[in-house]
């Protein structure tokens, strides 16, 4: 102990004597202090803002589609942690130690961290006005939609609105839920006035006007502010935003950022620098040791596939002659072996789908698989968050809450005759409304709304418990607990490693 106290007194000395002993900012490193200065470091910092939601789809179809009725999992004799705890928020057993649930929190309080930073950073920044307002509005879009994520998932969640010094601005309670959704509103607010109009289309995958004005308007539907809804949604048409003739034309490669994308996340397939392959591609097919006539190329997906199954529920909810689903659902036709890989022998259509003799057809999301990919580690895909469909629905929603159930058709039914359907054409508010959520159902299918449309229609626990029943019925795989569900699963538990870091949080019951 001397011989240490000795070496600390010399190491005290000579920092005495020189100042530049340690340099705690090297000359040749950036920090918040020094990077955050001109044009081109600020559209660095905001395009690496955008990162972490490729982190969060990787975690969220198991806690919006999968933590639903929409999708199951395919059977698989390794029950390690990984499975068991991907297979445990399908089944609604996820504890606080779940890891891919904690992930959706970890990744967009990343995601709020980088925007807090380019935020504050900006009101000391020397660059023109334009391009502050376009980058303070893509952050705070940004911070608003992650935290509108977590207040739906989690409930009251804490509130980091500045960059983190110190143990004090790290460690906070919970901030009440209406108070989140007030600074969600303020930020989504802040977005529509700061960002433009898609100058052309594709657009480029910023965050435009049109992304910030839907999401503020999915926001007023939650709080059931209908008419502020109303008053933004009839905006999107002005913004050059409109329908594909076909549905499956939406989630073309070659469409990505087309004029039906009101917001969606990124992806570059291939092996080369920079490419940023879309993995879930391989994750929605059944695991098999090739994949090829699914893919296009030989790729073994045994450690990564069978998840995000169409479940029969949803199969069996579509309409006759609703084109959305032979766009959205396929059958791969094959054998399970010993291990429960699937050895792929046919591709066919769900619709009227009967197996061949000696055959399991195993439904799959066709939607965003398009052969052959451009890499074995995912495709070009991008996923996503907001289409223009969807606005549309929302915006027959908040007519019918309104009262004004005829108006609600014409948006409603304009969603329908592109799928190939007759016109709704009840004008009872309760019969429309149930025929709308009923739509957002199958023409949203797998892009992470179901759960949270189940919580805002506030038939969670009805649907979940029936669904379970069924399931079990139908897969003797699945748990005798499985999607079993009372109050408390509303919301998933708050990650146990921040509650014991933080002696300020509270879990949910």
């Amino acid at each position: 102990m001397k011989k240490i106290g000795f070496f600390l007194v010399l190491l005290i000395g000579a920092a005495g004597c020189k100042k530049s002993f340690i340099q705690l900012t090297p000359v040749d490193s950036y920090t918040v202090n020094n990077f955050y200065k001109t044009e081109s470091q600020f559209q660095s910092a905001i395009v690496a803002a955008y990162t972490p939601l490729r982190d969060v789809l990787v975690n969220d179809f198991f806690t919006s589609e999968m933590h639903s009725d929409n999708t199951i999992y395919q059977p698989y004799p390794d029950q390690g942690t990984a499975y068991m705890q991907r297979r445990n928020i399908s089944d609604f057993d996820n504890t606080s130690t779940n890891a891919y649930v904690n992930a959706t929190w970890q990744h967009s309080y990343e995601g709020i961290s980088r925007a807090n930073i380019i935020i504050e950073s900006l009101k000391t920044a020397s660059i023109s006005d334009s391009v502050r307002k376009s980058i303070d509005g893509q952050a705070k879009f940004l911070r608003a939609l992650n935290y509108f994520k977590l207040v739906q998932l989690y409930g009251a969640v804490p509130m980091f609105l500045k960059v983190i010094e110190t143990a004090d601005d790290a460690f906070i309670p919970r901030t009440g839920v209406d108070s989140v959704y007030q600074q969600i509103i303020a930020d989504a607010q802040d977005a529509v006035n700061e960002l433009a109009v898609p100058a052309k289309f594709p657009q480029t995958g910023i965050a435009t006007k049109g992304a910030a004005t839907m999401l503020l308007a999915d926001v007023y539907a939650v709080r059931q502010r209908w008419s502020d809804a109303e008053a933004l949604l009839t905006t999107l048409s002005t913004m050059g935003y409109s329908l594909y003739a076909n549905y499956a034309d939406a989630f073309l490669p070659s469409n990505k950022n087309g004029h039906e994308s009101l917001f969606e996340i990124q992806y570059l397939g291939g092996n080369g620098t920079g490419t940023t392959p879309n993995t879930t591609t391989l994750a929605f097919i059944p695991r098999s040791k090739n994949t090829s006539l699914l893919t296009g190329i030989s790729i073994d997906n045994t450690g990564s596939g069978g998840w995000n199954t169409p479940s029969n529920d949803l199969i069996g909810s579509y309409e006759a002659r609703d084109t959305r689903l032979d766009a959205s659902i396929g059958v791969i036709e094959g054998t399970y072996d010993g291990s429960d890989y699937f050895t792929y022998s046919a591709v066919k259509s769900i619709v009227n789908y009967t197996p061949a003799a000696g055959k399991t057809g195993v439904p799959y999301i066709k939607k965003y698989l398009h052969s052959p990919l451009p890499a074995t580690t995912g495709s070009s895909d991008d996923f996503p968050i907001y289409r223009y469909s969807e606005a549309l629905l929302l915006l027959a929603e908040v007519l019918n809450e309104q009262g004004r159930t005829a108006e609600a058709l014409v948006p409603v039914n304009t969603v329908r005759a592109r799928a190939g359907l007759a016109a709704l054409t009840t004008t009872d508010q309760a019969a429309l409304r149930t025929a709308i959520w009923h739509e957002r159902r199958v023409e949203l299918a797998f892009e992470d709304h179901r759960w949270e449309d189940l919580l805002r229609a506030g038939n969670a626990l009805d649907m979940i418990n029936a669904f379970g029943v069924m399931l079990r019925q139908q897969l003797s795989y699945v748990p005798s607990d499985s999607h079993v569900v009372t109050e408390h699963n509303l919301l998933f538990p708050i990650p146990q490693d921040n509650i014991d870091l933080n002696p300020l949080l509270t879990q949910n019951p």
